[in-house]
């Protein structure tokens, strides 16, 4: 019964993803409105904080996030529950966007999209609770959980510097800072249980403010 339940709201939010970002695939007027998009969200209108995140930018990046949720949601669920799992999606979606906003407030021209910001906030709270789980990197390598949390968000601060793609990097991290913090304050257990891990996956996080502090990014 427990697993029917998880599946359902599993489902029920990546429904809600797919609609929205077909809707979205197939009418600009309503895309531009919900987007992620700074000088509006500066004049107004703070929903696209939150809307902006189950629109996508087509078919495949649908699909990648949606995957990813579907392989990392149950471990989250399964292990603090389904309104810890709903909070640490809504949280992470927030963070993601609340930090890019911070690193783009002046850019009114800038725009995002997408449910990476939590995705990967759900990802990474699933590496803390599982660290020594392994994920398939391109599906085929394997590799410790932790250490891909790890490599992924340094990855991110790379692209956050570089600025030499159109991906989400500061969404990433805001999400994934949500997550952490969301899953530490749940479970605080694992400051002492797991310290090392804690440690370890709060590198990438420490890096960014230290950087961001030092006007680096």
């Amino acid at each position: 019964m427990a697993t029917d339940i998880y599946s359902i709201v599993l489902f029920i939010l990546i429904g809600i993803n797919v609609l929205v970002s077909y809707k979205g695939f197939n009418d600009q007027l309503f895309f531009r409105k919900y987007d992620f998009h700074i000088g509006s969200i500066r004049a107004g209108e703070q929903y696209r904080m939150f809307t902006s995140a189950f629109l996508h930018a087509d078919i495949m990046h649908l699909i990648f996030n949606m995957l990813t949720l579907y392989f990392f949601a149950p471990v989250v669920m399964v292990l603090m529950g389904i309104p810890s799992f709903i909070a640490v999606y809504a949280l992470s979606l927030l963070a993601g966007n609340l930090l890019t906003f911070a690193f783009h407030k002046n850019d009114y021209w800038y725009r995002a999209i997408g449910a990476s910001g939590a995705v990967t906030g759900v990802l990474y709270a699933s590496i803390l609770l599982e660290p020594n789980m392994e994920l398939g990197l391109y599906f085929v390598i394997p590799v410790p959980a932790y250490l891909f949390g790890i490599g992924y968000l340094l990855y991110s601060i790379y692209g956050m510097k570089a600025k030499n793609d159109n991906i989400g990097h500061v969404a990433h991290f805001g999400g994934a800072i949500g997550g952490f913090a969301f899953t530490l304050i749940k479970r605080p257990d694992m400051f002492y249980n797991n310290t090392l891990m804690v440690i370890l996956l709060a590198i990438p996080i420490v890096i960014l403010f230290v950087l961001a502090r030092m006007k680096k990014l």
